[in-house]
């Protein structure tokens, strides 16, 4: 079929050209014959009609010119038609190719239906069967609990004292597991905890006798060799003896810190307005220089451990008087509301404040959002705080501004009535 397509097309398209030939010879051969029938004699007559013929072979050769045009884009459509052609045989044969491969997978297909048919009707088969033995399975049920109902009418209080006899039996032996899981969790815990202990001091002991003898033999250079040492080296031994303090003091938070976690928690009615007056009096005393601004409203109490609560004042307004150092007034403000069956205190400055972008930093231990040179500390403070309020299931957070103030809040359960 694609074989005689393409010989009629190469037929139209020689037929195409014998026409386009005729085309531009005919007005060629009209020309001579008018000439040929103009009679002798006749001069002014053939003048005018030799004008006429030239006229007539002017418009002759311009249609000429443009049928050769025509002839050119027809020659030139019919070459394009020969390549499409081509193309749609190349074309026919990969679709012959293609349904060959469908008519291929189609037979597969059937295969595979037939085997699925044969498959269902199995499976039919075993369904019934299943049905079948339901039913006598439904039957012999009806007849077991017939039998079952008869039985419990008999014994109905016997049966329902073996069933609560069953469940506190499951219950009391449940809660003796449980005890005995408690016990022994308990008795690793406190193994745990003294072991934690014994390490925490063993590890102060070891680390401040290296630090006490660094600072001992400083002391002992700037004290017995004054007049040998310049002042440079003087300022380094005063380095080290500010270092070795501090490290110090670094070793006695990160055994306070450690403590934090068996110190066993005891809750009390905690009276917050005398315990904030009692350490703002000491802190004061101990801070000298200028005096902090105060403003202390009527606070709220709380349960809690008030040793522990004590040490969450302390440094909350250690740091509020810190970080006001270099602002010309240092103001505290501290305050208390009740909040979702807890009561919320709030301290308040007007300080270095922070970048609230290092937030998840703040309460890390030796997390410091300010260099050491600025402000000292440990960078434990904040640690211990969110840790025994974290033991009196609380919450604390902040608020701040950098350069502007902060606002620290804890919250803690309400006084036992």
């Amino acid at each position: 079929m694609t074989k005689k397509g393409g010989d009629s097309n190469r037929e139209s398209s020689a037929n195409m050209e014998e026409m386009v030939f005729h085309e531009i010879a005919k007005p060629k051969a009209v020309a001579r014959s008018i000439g040929e029938k103009q009679p002798e004699g006749q001069s002014n007559e053939k003048e005018k009609q030799a004008a006429e013929l030239i006229a007539t072979n002017r418009e002759l050769n311009f249609q000429i010119k443009e049928k050769e045009k025509l002839a050119t884009a027809l020659l030139l459509a019919n070459q394009k038609l020969l390549y499409q052609n081509a193309e749609n045989e190349k074309r026919a044969a990969e679709l012959i190719v293609a349904n060959k491969e469908l008519i291929f997978q189609n037979e597969e297909k059937e295969k595979r239906a037939a085997e699925l048919i044969i498959a269902n009707k199995e499976l039919a088969f075993q369904n019934s069967e299943k049905e079948k033995r339901a039913a006598e399975l439904i039957i012999a049920n009806k007849k077991l609990a017939k039998e079952n109902i008869r039985k419990a009418k008999l014994n109905t209080e016997k049966v329902k004292r073996a069933a609560e006899l069953i469940i506190t039996n499951r219950e009391l032996a449940y809660q003796e597991n449980r005890g005995t899981e408690l016990t022994l969790a308990n008795d690793e815990l406190k193994k745990a905890q003294e072991e934690l202990g014994a390490f925490s001091y063993s590890v102060s002991h070891d680390l401040r006798a290296p630090i006490r003898a660094i600072n001992g033999y400083t002391q002992i250079l700037m004290e017995d060799y004054a007049d040998a040492i310049d002042e440079g080296g003087k300022k380094v031994l005063e380095a080290v003896i500010y270092n070795s303090k501090k490290m110090g003091m670094l070793i006695d938070d990160l055994l306070a810190f450690s403590k934090l976690g068996r110190k066993q928690v005891t809750s009390t009615e905690i009276n917050m307005n005398a315990l904030v007056k009692n350490v703002i009096e000491d802190i004061v005393v101990e801070e000298g220089g200028t005096i902090p601004q105060f403003e202390v409203a009527d606070l709220l109490p709380a349960s809690g451990d008030q040793s522990l609560i004590k040490q969450v004042w302390i440094n909350l307004i250690s740091n509020a008087i810190k970080y006001s150092k270099y602002k010309p007034e240092t103001r505290i403000k501290i305050n208390a509301t009740a909040e979702n069956g807890s009561v919320v205190y709030c301290v308040q400055d007007w300080g270095a404040g922070f970048d609230m972008e290092y937030y998840d930093k703040l309460f890390g231990v030796f997390q410091r959002l300010h260099s050491q040179e600025e402000f000292d500390g440990t960078g434990i403070g904040l640690a211990i705080v969110q840790k025994i309020i974290d033991r009196h299931y609380g919450k604390v957070w902040a608020e701040s501004i950098l350069d502007v103030g902060s606002s620290f809040r804890f919250s803690l359960p309400y006084a036992n009535p």
